[in-house]
């Protein structure tokens, strides 16, 4: 399976000739519409994790495709959304997913809650929590964190991998950073987490294999 990772929390998944897209929201200028997306995952309602101009544009190119997100996210769309919830398990073409999670992270007191799933890909291949620090049910290979936004602090990213364990884990949420800080952050949790976690960055539009 082959993952590409575009700017701040947008990932496409591309495995047996058919793409999942996730969050692609309005901070990831950088996104392409893939050939042969299957499906959508919008983990919350955030405008930087769901944008619906995006969504019309993945749908005028790959009509097929299956938006997933949470009832208060298909309650007010446009388009047609399936909506999902923590635990569910679905399959979108080659794609067997499972959702966590239920709560975005707080914010600040005064500001409404909103929903946030979390989403696990083949079993243990892959984890994506949204913005969330929901653990995973079991261990991952492949963890994407968040490590930037005003709900976060690094302690809290550096402790979720702790706990996690994943073989692997790369940034993601960090288009509020400069280069600069982009460095630092990964510097500071590379240097924190359990040795055994292979930390790395994914360059914007970068490819890897899973």
């Amino acid at each position: 399976m082959k993952l590409t990772k575009y700017s701040h929390a947008c990932l496409v998944l591309e495995d047996q000739g058919f793409s999942l897209v996730i969050d692609p929201g309005n901070f990831s200028t950088d996104f392409v519409v893939p050939e042969n997306v299957a499906g959508v995952i919008i983990t919350h309602s955030h405008a930087d994790h769901y944008d619906e101009g995006v969504l019309h544009s993945i749908i005028s190119k790959n009509p097929q495709a299956q938006l997933y997100g949470l009832d208060e996210i298909a309650d007010v769309s446009k388009l047609p959304i399936t909506s999902v919830t923590p635990g569910r398990r679905i399959t979108i073409g080659p794609f067997e997913l499972e959702f966590t999670g239920g709560e975005h992270a707080t914010i600040h007191p005064d500001m409404k809650p909103v929903g946030n799933i979390g989403v696990i890909v083949n079993s243990n291949l892959f984890y994506y929590p949204g913005d969330s620090f929901t653990q995973p049910p079991r261990h991952m290979k492949w963890i994407a964190t968040p490590v930037a936004a005003p709900w976060l602090k690094i302690s809290e990213t550096v402790e979720f991998l702790r706990k996690a364990a994943p073989d692997y884990a790369f940034p993601t949420h960090d288009a509020i950073l400069s280069d600069s800080g982009r460095s630092l952050v990964d510097r500071v949790i590379s240097g924190l987490i359990n040795t055994d976690i292979a930390y790395k960055r994914i360059s914007t539009k970068e490819s890897i294999k899973l």
